[in-house]
């Protein structure tokens, strides 16, 4: 029988190495569509970020299709009721897609299947954007992982990733014969998808992305451009580089990652084949592990986006302070590290890995407010929000989930940036108020000479506030509040 296929493009919006598209690129026909279906996603519905990104990302999918012979359809609705409508108007009989691991994603897949199962319609679900199936990586005892180090030791143990594939030379037309649907011109094509990205509402009606603009050009062109620069510049210096948020020591692929415009495979193997001393390669894929063990502990523990890992979390004395959060959200808690990361985070969509520790560390320690509310805001602010990572980051920061830091650590952010942003250049950027001081009064204001802030034009608590928040009081306060909790949790489980 002859195989008209669907493409359901989900987060693997790319032509190379996307294993439901090689599984399809000789059928008679294949059509390639994006459905939008925002409202399966709930409560995690795309945050602002990402829809910009996505509306372009849509922009330049469609231009390599149209490129290959082949063209995007953008739909928006229920994913089950788009592909069987589409089944019933195109004549197609497979349907093929890359799986996702996030709760709402795989309850919208078994929707599918039961709907395409009702049609007779073959279906297939490729690991696509992961270097292991979560299913498939267990402890000894046959239970899953909740620390990095043995999960990272498994699967370093099994065989090395699969080699990534190229892009394919010829593309199946996106029409058969038995479709009711008329192939459009390229002009039509071209102002009908236009008409649907606009209904998706993914624009800001205001000129908030100027900064984005700037940072990022969502395409696939651009994740290997992103890649061939770090390869040849960064990786070697990769270990202590990307500790330094001033520079650019770090692949910057995690956008291009998390909407799937680059496989993870192609990343892993360039990687390896770079020429970098093996400890830089060795570093870079521990970094990669650590996204795999989040979908690991996300797809097993599927109310970890939410909800504490460890039962006696949910009892935290957690701080309900509007003022402190919106502070904190517009960087603005007289404390420059964590100002220089949140406002770097609104105006590009982005934060430094290390500056992103510290925030998160500020924000549910120094503040004792809600992970969740810190995990929100990611989730809305952030090109390369992904559920896995941010549930499992939020919660490490905060003790609560796996492989979590000790409840004792608390960054300080004032010794954070004497040891990783030294000369200041990293605060001077993002909080301009600040750039005429020297590196010591940049870091830490509130210690300057008046004299030295008068000259610099810095008058705290008007140019810029004073600290929201006194460290060696908010440290203890923590300290109190989580080593309450710890014990009950030793209580808990010693019973």
């Amino acid at each position: 029988m002859a195989r008209h296929v669907i493409w359901w493009i989900r987060r693997d919006m790319r032509l190379d190495d996307n294993p439901a598209l090689s599984f399809s690129v000789h059928a008679e026909s294949l059509l390639p569509v994006y459905i939008h279906a925002d409202v399966e996603e709930a409560p995690w519905c795309m945050g602002g970020a990402q829809k910009w990104w996505l509306a372009r990302r849509l922009r330049a999918l469609d231009a390599q299709l149209t490129s290959v012979g082949s063209r995007l359809l953008v739909v928006q609705g229920e994913a089950a009721k788009v592909l069987a409508d589409l089944v019933d108007t195109t004549g197609a009989n497979e349907v093929v897609w890359n799986r996702r691991f996030e709760p709402a994603a795989r309850a919208q897949e078994s929707r599918v299947e039961g709907a395409l199962d009702a049609r007779q319609v073959k279906w297939h679900g490729f690991l696509g954007n992961h270097l292991f199936d979560p299913e498939e990586v267990a402890t000894k005892d046959g239970n899953p992982y909740q620390v990095y180090t043995p999960f990272a030791r498994n699967v370093r143990g099994r065989a090395v990733p699969a080699q990534p594939k190229s892009a394919p030379r010829a593309f199946p037309p996106p029409w058969n014969e038995r479709s009711k649907r008329k192939p459009e011109t390229t002009e039509a094509h071209r102002e009908s998808l236009e008409r649907s990205i606009a209904q998706l509402e993914l624009e800001p009606r205001v000129p908030w992305d100027l900064g984005f603009r700037a940072q990022w050009q969502p395409s696939e062109d651009a994740a290997n451009a992103h890649l061939a620069r770090f390869l040849k510049a960064g990786i070697a210096n990769y270990p202590v580089g990307r500790d330094d948020p001033s520079s650019v020591g770090t692949s910057l692929l995690s956008p291009s990652l998390a909407f799937g415009e680059i496989g993870i495979r192609r990343v892993w193997h360039h990687s390896a084949r770079s020429g970098a001393p093996q400890e830089s390669v060795d570093k870079f894929h521990a970094e990669l592990l650590w996204r795999e063990f989040a979908t690991h502990v996300l797809f097993h523990f599927p109310k970890t986006d939410l909800l504490p890992l460890r039962p006696e979390y949910a009892r935290f004395p957690w701080r309900n302070d509007a003022h402190a959060l919106r502070a904190w959200q517009q960087g603005q808690t007289g404390y420059p590290l964590v100002d220089a990361g949140m406002r770097q985070l609104w105006h590009t969509g982005w934060m430094h890995n290390r500056v992103r520790m510290v925030v998160a560390s500020f924000l549910v320690k120094h503040l004792l407010l809600p992970w969740q509310d810190g995990a929100k805001w990611f989730w809305d602010t952030l090109v390369d929000a992904d559920l896995a990572n941010n549930s499992l980051g939020w919660q490490w920061a905060a003790g609560s989930g796996a492989d979590a830091a000790p409840y004792f650590r608390i960054f300080n952010p004032t010794s954070q940036a004497e040891k990783f942003d030294a000369d200041a250049s990293y605060i001077r950027r993002w909080v301009p108020e600040l750039a005429r001081l020297p590196a010591s009064a940049a870091i830490a204001p509130w210690d300057a000479p008046p004299l030295v802030l008068a000259g610099a034009g810095v008058e705290l608590g008007r140019s810029y506030p004073r600290p929201i928040v006194d460290h060696p009081m908010a440290r203890e306060r923590a300290l109190q509040a989580l080593t309450a909790v710890s014990k009950r949790g030793a209580v808990s489980r010693s019973q």
